[in-house]
Protein backbone atom coordinates (compact mmCIF):
# COMPACT_ATOMS: atom_id res chain seq x y z
CA UNK A 1 0.00 0.00 0.00
CA UNK A 2 1.52 3.22 -0.53
CA UNK A 3 1.21 6.10 1.86
CA UNK A 4 1.94 9.53 1.31
CA UNK A 5 3.83 11.40 3.25
CA UNK A 6 4.36 14.89 2.15
CA UNK A 7 3.78 16.32 -1.24
CA UNK A 8 5.08 14.42 -4.45
CA UNK A 9 6.52 11.89 -1.70
CA UNK A 10 4.87 8.43 -0.87
CA UNK A 11 6.30 5.27 1.56
CA UNK A 12 5.50 1.98 0.73
CA UNK A 13 6.54 -0.30 3.99
CA UNK A 14 7.63 -3.92 4.35
CA UNK A 15 5.84 -6.50 6.68
CA UNK A 16 9.18 -8.28 8.68
CA UNK A 17 11.71 -5.20 8.82
CA UNK A 18 9.33 -2.75 8.19
CA UNK A 19 11.11 -1.24 5.27
CA UNK A 20 10.56 1.90 3.84
CA UNK A 21 10.80 2.20 0.23
CA UNK A 22 10.14 5.94 -0.31
CA UNK A 23 8.62 6.94 -3.92
CA UNK A 24 9.52 10.38 -5.13
CA UNK A 25 7.27 12.03 -8.23
CA UNK A 26 8.78 13.33 -11.07
CA UNK A 27 8.46 14.99 -14.24
CA UNK A 28 8.29 11.85 -16.09
CA UNK A 29 8.01 9.07 -13.40
CA UNK A 30 9.59 8.81 -9.52
CA UNK A 31 12.41 7.37 -8.19
CA UNK A 32 12.78 4.67 -5.63
CA UNK A 33 14.71 4.71 -2.67
CA UNK A 34 15.56 1.58 -0.83
CA UNK A 35 13.40 -1.01 -2.74
CA UNK A 36 12.65 -4.16 -0.73
CA UNK A 37 12.03 -6.44 0.58
CA UNK A 38 10.76 -9.68 -0.36
CA UNK A 39 9.48 -10.66 -3.95
CA UNK A 40 5.53 -10.37 -3.44
CA UNK A 41 6.48 -6.96 -1.57
CA UNK A 42 8.10 -5.59 -4.80
CA UNK A 43 5.69 -6.97 -6.97
CA UNK A 44 3.51 -5.24 -4.85
CA UNK A 45 5.19 -2.03 -4.94
CA UNK A 46 4.95 -2.40 -9.04
CA UNK A 47 1.39 -2.78 -9.08
CA UNK A 48 -0.18 -0.09 -6.42
CA UNK A 49 2.60 1.97 -8.84
CA UNK A 50 1.18 0.87 -12.11
CA UNK A 51 -2.55 1.52 -10.80
CA UNK A 52 -1.66 5.06 -9.89
CA UNK A 53 -0.27 5.61 -13.25
CA UNK A 54 3.36 6.23 -12.07
CA UNK A 55 6.36 4.38 -13.78
CA UNK A 56 9.68 4.13 -12.72
CA UNK A 57 13.00 6.17 -13.66
CA UNK A 58 15.29 6.12 -11.46
CA UNK A 59 16.26 4.48 -7.89
CA UNK A 60 18.61 5.43 -5.36
CA UNK A 61 20.06 2.70 -2.81
CA UNK A 62 21.22 4.75 0.45
CA UNK A 63 23.82 1.96 1.23
CA UNK A 64 24.75 -1.31 0.52
CA UNK A 65 22.85 -3.36 3.06
CA UNK A 66 21.24 -6.46 1.53
CA UNK A 67 17.87 -5.08 2.17
CA UNK A 68 18.67 -1.32 0.67
CA UNK A 69 20.12 -2.59 -2.78
CA UNK A 70 17.36 -5.06 -4.25
CA UNK A 71 15.41 -5.00 -7.58
CA UNK A 72 12.69 -5.98 -9.14
CA UNK A 73 12.19 -6.53 -13.03
CA UNK A 74 8.63 -5.21 -12.91
CA UNK A 75 10.55 -1.66 -11.83
CA UNK A 76 12.05 -1.95 -14.94
CA UNK A 77 16.03 -1.22 -16.56
CA UNK A 78 16.54 1.96 -14.98
CA UNK A 79 19.80 4.04 -13.56
CA UNK A 80 20.05 2.74 -10.29
CA UNK A 81 22.22 5.62 -8.17
CA UNK A 82 24.14 5.43 -4.82
CA UNK A 83 27.23 7.13 -3.45
CA UNK A 84 30.89 6.06 -5.11
CA UNK A 85 31.94 3.92 -1.84
CA UNK A 86 28.39 2.37 -1.42
CA UNK A 87 28.80 1.18 -5.14
CA UNK A 88 32.46 0.33 -4.83
CA UNK A 89 31.50 -2.06 -1.86
CA UNK A 90 28.91 -3.38 -3.63
CA UNK A 91 30.90 -3.89 -6.78
CA UNK A 92 33.21 -5.92 -4.39
CA UNK A 93 30.69 -8.09 -2.75
CA UNK A 94 29.25 -9.48 -6.16
CA UNK A 95 32.62 -10.00 -7.31
CA UNK A 96 33.41 -13.15 -5.25
CA UNK A 97 32.28 -16.49 -6.62
CA UNK A 98 30.10 -17.44 -3.56
CA UNK A 99 28.43 -14.18 -3.24
CA UNK A 100 25.05 -15.68 -3.72
CA UNK A 101 24.97 -18.34 -1.14
CA UNK A 102 26.76 -15.94 1.50
CA UNK A 103 23.84 -13.33 0.63
CA UNK A 104 21.29 -16.62 1.01
CA UNK A 105 22.67 -17.35 3.81
CA UNK A 106 22.26 -14.01 6.03
CA UNK A 107 18.65 -13.64 5.34
CA UNK A 108 16.38 -13.81 8.02
CA UNK A 109 14.94 -17.31 8.36
CA UNK A 110 11.44 -15.87 8.14
CA UNK A 111 11.99 -14.72 4.39
CA UNK A 112 14.67 -17.31 3.31
CA UNK A 113 14.30 -17.57 -0.48
CA UNK A 114 11.36 -14.74 -0.56
CA UNK A 115 14.21 -12.05 -1.54
CA UNK A 116 15.21 -11.88 -4.86
CA UNK A 117 18.71 -11.40 -5.37
CA UNK A 118 19.63 -11.50 -9.05
CA UNK A 119 19.71 -7.48 -9.72
CA UNK A 120 20.69 -6.73 -6.03
CA UNK A 121 23.44 -4.53 -5.93
CA UNK A 122 23.53 -3.31 -9.90
CA UNK A 123 24.37 0.29 -8.28
CA UNK A 124 25.74 3.21 -10.74
CA UNK A 125 28.34 5.00 -8.43
CA UNK A 126 28.06 9.02 -8.42
CA UNK A 127 31.10 10.78 -8.82
CA UNK A 128 33.08 10.72 -5.10
CA UNK A 129 31.44 14.64 -3.70
CA UNK A 130 28.43 14.30 -5.35
CA UNK A 131 25.51 16.17 -3.61
CA UNK A 132 22.52 15.73 -6.62
CA UNK A 133 20.58 12.66 -8.18
CA UNK A 134 20.65 13.68 -12.09
CA UNK A 135 16.88 13.00 -12.89
CA UNK A 136 13.98 14.38 -14.06
CA UNK A 137 12.12 15.49 -10.68
CA UNK A 138 12.72 17.81 -7.46
CA UNK A 139 15.67 18.29 -6.34
CA UNK A 140 17.40 15.44 -3.96
CA UNK A 141 20.09 16.50 -1.62
CA UNK A 142 23.16 13.59 -0.92
CA UNK A 143 24.01 14.14 2.43
CA UNK A 144 27.12 11.12 2.37
CA UNK A 145 28.48 10.52 6.06
CA UNK A 146 30.71 7.54 7.30
CA UNK A 147 27.71 6.27 10.56
CA UNK A 148 26.40 2.44 10.09
CA UNK A 149 27.69 1.29 6.55
CA UNK A 150 30.27 2.02 3.74
CA UNK A 151 28.63 5.56 1.67
CA UNK A 152 26.00 5.61 3.45
CA UNK A 153 23.68 8.51 2.69
CA UNK A 154 20.49 10.18 3.40
CA UNK A 155 18.53 12.33 1.22
CA UNK A 156 16.96 15.32 1.52
CA UNK A 157 13.94 16.21 -0.72
CA UNK A 158 13.96 20.07 -0.81
CA UNK A 159 10.77 21.14 -1.84
CA UNK A 160 8.90 18.62 -0.07
CA UNK A 161 10.71 19.21 3.60
CA UNK A 162 11.29 15.01 3.49
CA UNK A 163 14.74 13.15 5.14
CA UNK A 164 15.13 10.50 3.82
CA UNK A 165 17.60 9.18 6.41
CA UNK A 166 18.37 5.42 5.09
CA UNK A 167 19.31 3.39 8.40
CA UNK A 168 19.26 6.09 11.07
CA UNK A 169 16.68 7.83 12.76
CA UNK A 170 14.55 4.65 13.76
CA UNK A 171 11.93 4.76 16.35
CA UNK A 172 12.48 0.90 16.92
CA UNK A 173 15.78 0.14 16.24
CA UNK A 174 19.32 1.05 17.71
CA UNK A 175 21.80 2.79 16.34
CA UNK A 176 24.04 0.03 14.24
CA UNK A 177 27.41 0.42 14.04
CA UNK A 178 30.09 -0.14 11.08
CA UNK A 179 32.97 -2.02 11.54
CA UNK A 180 35.47 0.42 11.18
CA UNK A 181 38.52 1.86 12.87
CA UNK A 182 35.97 4.47 15.05
CA UNK A 183 32.65 3.46 14.72
CA UNK A 184 31.04 5.08 17.29
CA UNK A 185 33.52 8.48 16.07
CA UNK A 186 31.54 8.12 12.53
CA UNK A 187 28.34 7.72 14.08
CA UNK A 188 28.17 10.72 15.73
CA UNK A 189 30.15 12.46 13.10
CA UNK A 190 26.95 11.04 10.69
CA UNK A 191 24.31 12.73 13.71
CA UNK A 192 25.98 15.66 13.50
CA UNK A 193 25.69 16.14 9.60
CA UNK A 194 21.93 14.92 10.11
CA UNK A 195 21.22 17.43 12.33
CA UNK A 196 22.73 20.32 9.95
CA UNK A 197 19.75 19.41 7.86
CA UNK A 198 17.26 19.17 10.48
CA UNK A 199 15.85 22.90 10.31
CA UNK A 200 14.63 22.12 6.36
CA UNK A 201 12.83 19.32 6.72
CA UNK A 202 9.32 18.51 8.33
CA UNK A 203 9.22 14.75 7.77
CA UNK A 204 11.77 12.10 8.73
CA UNK A 205 11.29 8.43 7.40
CA UNK A 206 13.98 5.78 8.64
CA UNK A 207 15.20 3.14 6.88
CA UNK A 208 12.74 1.07 9.55
CA UNK A 209 9.82 2.02 11.63
CA UNK A 210 7.56 4.99 11.80
CA UNK A 211 7.73 7.99 10.03
CA UNK A 212 8.07 10.90 12.16
CA UNK A 213 5.95 14.54 11.80
CA UNK A 214 7.36 18.07 12.42
CA UNK A 215 10.13 18.15 15.38
CA UNK A 216 10.69 14.36 15.36
CA UNK A 217 13.91 14.64 12.89
CA UNK A 218 15.88 16.34 15.94
CA UNK A 219 13.57 13.87 18.58
CA UNK A 220 15.02 11.34 17.13
CA UNK A 221 18.70 12.75 16.63
CA UNK A 222 19.16 13.23 20.26
CA UNK A 223 17.97 10.05 21.44
CA UNK A 224 20.19 8.06 19.05
CA UNK A 225 23.56 10.38 20.09
CA UNK A 226 22.43 9.35 23.67
CA UNK A 227 22.62 5.75 22.95
CA UNK A 228 25.92 6.13 21.72
CA UNK A 229 27.33 8.13 24.56
CA UNK A 230 25.97 5.71 27.10
CA UNK A 231 27.42 3.15 25.09
CA UNK A 232 30.61 4.61 24.59
CA UNK A 233 30.70 5.70 28.20
CA UNK A 234 30.26 2.30 29.14
CA UNK A 235 26.69 2.69 30.65
CA UNK A 236 23.10 1.03 29.88
CA UNK A 237 21.30 2.96 27.95
CA UNK A 238 18.18 4.33 28.84
CA UNK A 239 16.16 4.01 25.69
CA UNK A 240 12.61 3.08 24.44
CA UNK A 241 14.10 0.71 21.92
CA UNK A 242 15.67 -1.90 24.60
CA UNK A 243 14.57 -3.67 27.42
CA UNK A 244 11.23 -3.37 29.08
CA UNK A 245 10.06 -0.40 27.42
CA UNK A 246 10.74 -2.18 23.59
CA UNK A 247 7.75 -2.40 21.26
CA UNK A 248 6.13 -5.98 21.44
CA UNK A 249 7.58 -8.03 18.60
CA UNK A 250 10.78 -5.97 19.22
CA UNK A 251 12.60 -7.85 21.99
CA UNK A 252 15.70 -8.80 19.66
CA UNK A 253 16.71 -5.45 19.44
CA UNK A 254 17.68 -5.78 22.82
CA UNK A 255 20.03 -8.85 21.86
CA UNK A 256 21.50 -6.49 19.18
CA UNK A 257 22.39 -4.07 21.42
CA UNK A 258 24.07 -6.74 23.64
CA UNK A 259 25.82 -8.35 20.54
CA UNK A 260 26.82 -4.35 19.66
CA UNK A 261 28.66 -3.88 23.50
CA UNK A 262 30.59 -7.06 22.93
CA UNK A 263 31.90 -6.70 19.46
CA UNK A 264 32.80 -3.09 20.40
CA UNK A 265 35.28 -4.75 23.13
CA UNK A 266 36.61 -7.12 20.31
CA UNK A 267 39.59 -6.10 18.25
CA UNK A 268 38.62 -4.26 14.78
CA UNK A 269 37.66 -7.12 12.24
CA UNK A 270 37.16 -9.51 14.81
CA UNK A 271 33.27 -10.16 15.00
CA UNK A 272 30.65 -9.67 12.63
CA UNK A 273 30.11 -6.44 11.12
CA UNK A 274 26.98 -4.76 11.95
CA UNK A 275 25.84 -4.51 8.55
CA UNK A 276 24.42 -8.49 8.58
CA UNK A 277 21.31 -8.19 9.69
CA UNK A 278 20.46 -9.54 12.85
CA UNK A 279 18.58 -12.48 13.50
CA UNK A 280 14.80 -11.41 13.58
CA UNK A 281 13.08 -13.00 16.85
CA UNK A 282 9.59 -10.86 16.31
Amino acid sequence: MLTQIANGVLVHQSALLRNNTVIVDGEEGVLLVDPGITEDEMACLANDLAQSGRSVVAGFATHPDWDHALWHAAFGDVPRYGTDRCAAYLRDLRSKEDWKADFAEGLPPEIAGEVPFELFGLITALPAGSTRIPWDGPELRIVEHPAHAPGHAALVIEKHGVLVAGDMLSDVLVPMFDDTADPLGDYLTGLRLLEEVADDVEVVVPGHGAVGGPGQTRVRIDLDRAYVHAVRDGRTPDDPRIGSSAEPGWEWVSDLHAGQVQRLSQPLGMTQSSRDCPEVKS
